[in-house]
């Protein structure tokens, strides 16, 4: 699979991807995922097949492509005055979507259509761009803020190893308790740091 583009194709390449991921939706709802077909698609969403193969390859990579697109986060994150409860929200937000049925199907169909991890990737910079969103207003209050790798692998990877794999706790106490850890992790990095106390002058 070629890598697909972070940014939205524009003209004709959008109006087709628009209605062929409009028609996927459609269709899912009525016959359901797996009675698919691209016959069916290009059908609904008024191209031919070949369009599809084209650009998507085969069935597969398009769900994935629709399911990374449906992943997308719609609006900022919530500002709610402090670094800890914009984290908490969307941690909270976080966890029940991407752990609801939907949520999961995209996250399978993501995957499932990603030989070389672009989805993946994709997917991950969304997180990251909506933290960093969080962290930058708490930097403009100027309250001392984690780095947003630290978030990532404190907060989002294991939402996402349980969602996965392991299956259990996936609510908002363990959203909040995520955020609890990464920012001690946090602190406990900043309070480690030597602080060099200043050279006096030479005489």
């Amino acid at each position: 699979m070629s890598p697909k583009p972070m940014v939205r194709p524009g003209g004709r390449s959008a109006r087709v991807q628009e209605s062929v991921h409009a028609a996927v939706r459609e269709l899912v709802g009525e016959v359901g995922r797996d009675a698919l077909t691209v016959p069916m698609v290009a059908t609904r969403a008024g191209v031919t097949p070949s369009t599809i193969y084209r650009r998507w390859g085969d069935l597969q990579e398009l769900l994935s492509d629709v399911a990374v697109e449906r992943l997308r986060p719609e609006t900022d994150p919530a500002d709610l005055g402090s670094l800890r409860a914009d984290l908490d929200a969307w941690a909270e937000q976080f966890i029940d979507e991407m752990s609801s049925p939907p949520g999961r199907a995209y996250i399978r169909d993501a995957l499932l259509g990603d030989p070389d991890g672009t989805n993946a990737g994709q997917c991950s910079a969304y997180a990251a761009a909506q933290l960093d969103t969080v962290l930058a207003r708490a930097v403009q209050r100027g309250d001392p803020v984690p780095e947003t790798e630290l978030l990532i692998d404190r907060v989002v990877a294991p939402i996402m190893y349980r969602i996965l794999f392991r299956p259990g706790r996936l609510d908002a106490a363990y959203a909040r308790e995520l955020v609890t850890n990464a920012v001690n992790a946090q602190q406990a990095e900043a309070d480690a740091t030597p602080r060099h106390s200043k050279k006096k002058p030479d005489n």
